[in-house]
């Protein structure tokens, strides 16, 4: 067997829960579809009503719902209450980690009113807004304004809380890092109902680091700072088809926006956006993207695609057809590039509806794409839960960029999930050490990507079922995953926390590192208010007593070992 092939697998016996996926289609048409629609009109119509407020009233609306929270959270009892977490249902987060944290004993902090946005500075080139924000929203306000953040994440459903609190990553962050290295400012409530605001130069300037990552463990976030840039009105976008091995295909995703002669911070020669896919262990589209003028989209000759209408192809399909075409360059209207992986989850829309992609499908019934992924979850059921868990693949991978040929050769032989989203970012070298952080040494090795000041990174997206379960055979996914988290660790790389994890504490902190995090949790009064990062993150159901068990040990020696 060579090193590339997947090892042979017994037949798996299916029951009856492969046959509520095998139909699941049925309840998405009829009842999630639909309501999701609904939901993305009236959310649509509060944030048009939002607009028509001014900035000056929305500060004020913003400034009495702090006060509520911070008098709801001086209602809590320590000896009687549990731990602080938001009102937010469980089945909300957009991921496949089950939020079984909640199913314990906790105080309830209600966050809902947090989703407006703020101000838009256009002189400070600064957004603000609240969490519960999320991408669709902020774009559509900026866009007309030729402004975006620095980084938008694809899915309009994400949040600015969650992408902070979590993981962001867009096409832009080769150049700007992840979602939480645009921030500028930290709006957050403290455990004692302190209101602060941290940055990097004040005296919160330990909390501001510490923040991201943190999901929400150290104080409720109630509204952020974001870095704005100056955009054009369409991509120019330019897809270039890759055959070879996984390695050959994997040089070529480095060198479509890392010059060899390490010029990383010219803008003649690296690309606004870059984004990869691979399609099959020999065969990827590299796409770079350049803003463009709507003077230089409508020349004559020029390809004007709007991807963003309902009855489009699929945008990683409409991708895929460099392979047979070749090379080949249009034009995309920004806010539609930015979000060209709604409609269709990425690629998972094709296991939520077989048939989505067909033309037939996508001009009838296009428009209410996509399902609301928090009405997906809601309607799953236990069992179905724990059936993606074991036969389905939301991983996202950070690796050092020269190791993604090692990566992608991982995957390939573990999970053989395909497609695969590459897209990469900066992990910027700071003044203080925070949960994810460059290898050491890096700036002296001078590799393709890295600068004295950040080292390159790529996100290894992993979404999809593995050939195994597609061809009906064994599969343990819960061992695929506890390889792939011992691969990260060995290769100085990480998982994003919305995922499922198999990780113990100990491993936990091998992967991240706790040291400013636990600093600020003892030194702003998390510890005993807000459950720690890991025991928030774990898979599984939490008793009350393995929460305050989980409490007391964080002060204790888990970190000690793991260093």
């Amino acid at each position: 067997m060579s090193d590339l092939e997947a090892p042979l697998r017994p037949k798996r016996k299916k029951v009856l829960v492969d046959y509520f996926i095998q139909f699941r289609w049925i309840l998405v048409i009829f009842i999630v579809l639909p309501i999701s629609f609904a939901i993305y009109f009236l959310i649509y119509l509060g944030d048009v009503r939002s607009s028509m407020k001014s900035y000056k009233q929305r500060q004020k609306e913003h400034d009495n719902n702090v006060i509520k929270v911070v008098k709801r959270l001086k209602q809590r009892n320590p000896s009687k209450d549990g731990l602080v977490c938001t009102a937010r249902k469980p089945y909300i987060a957009v991921g496949m980690r089950n939020v079984d944290y909640k199913r314990a004993r906790h105080f309830e902090v209600d966050l809902s009113a947090f989703r407006h946005i703020l101000n838009i500075d256009k002189e400070r080139m600064i957004a603000k807004v609240e969490p519960l924000v999320n991408m669709g929203q902020i774009s559509r306000a900026t866009y007309p304004l030729n402004l975006s953040l620095a980084v938008v994440a694809e899915l309009d459903d994400l949040t600015v809380g969650g992408l902070i609190n979590g993981y962001g990553i867009e096409g832009s962050s080769h150049i700007y890092g992840l979602f939480s290295d645009t921030v500028v400012a930290y709006e957050i409530v403290m455990a004692d109902g302190k209101v602060v605001r941290a940055t990097k130069e004040n005296e919160y300037s330990d909390l501001f680091y510490a923040i991201p990552w943190s999901q929400g463990t150290l104080g409720l976030l109630v509204s952020a700072e974001i870095k704005l840039i100056t955009i054009k009105e369409y991509m120019r976008l330019t897809y270039k088809p890759v055959v070879g091995n996984l390695k050959e295909v994997a040089q070529a995703y480095v060198d479509s926006f890392t010059p060899r002669d390490l010029d990383q911070d010219n803008p003649e020669k690296v690309p606004d956006f870059v984004e990869g896919m691979i399609y099959s262990p020999t065969e990827g589209v590299m796409m770079t993207g350049r803003y463009a003028s709507k003077e230089e989209a409508k020349k004559k000759g020029n390809r004007i695609n709007s991807v963003g209408w309902w009855f489009k192809p699929w945008f990683y399909q409409h991708a895929q057809t460099a392979l047979k075409k070749g090379e080949f360059v249009e034009y995309i209207p920004s806010r539609e590039y930015y979000h060209r992986h709604t409609r269709c989850l990425y690629w998972e829309g094709k296991l939520i509806l077989p048939f989505g992609d067909q033309w037939w499908f996508r001009f009838l019934l296009g428009w209410m794409m996509p399902p609301k992924v928090s009405l997906l979850k809601a309607t799953q059921g236990e069992a179905i839960r724990n059936y993606y868990h074991d036969n389905h693949v939301i991983q996202d991978m950070l690796v050092p960029l020269y190791k993604v040929a090692d990566g992608l050769e991982w995957v390939h032989r573990e999970m053989e999930v395909y497609p695969i989203w590459l897209c990469p970012h900066r992990l910027f070298k700071l003044p203080v050490k925070t949960m994810v952080y460059p290898e050491a040494g890096f700036e002296h090795e001078q590799r393709q990507g890295d600068t004295p000041y950040a080292q390159m990174y790529t996100d290894i997206g992993v979404y999809y079922a593995p050939g195994p379960v597609l061809r009906g055979e064994v599969y343990d996914g819960s061992e695929a995953v506890r390889k792939l988290e011992s691969w990260l660790i060995d290769n100085h790389g990480f998982q994003p926390q919305y995922a499922v994890s198999e990780l113990n504490e100990k491993d936990f902190w091998r992967m991240f590192d706790a040291g400013l995090y636990e600093q600020c949790r003892k030194k702003y009064g998390a510890v005993g208010t807000f459950m720690s990062v890991y025991y928030k993150s774990k898979k599984g159901r939490k008793t009350e007593k393995e929460v305050q068990d989980a409490e007391r040990a964080h002060l204790e020696t888990a970190y000690a070992e793991a260093d």
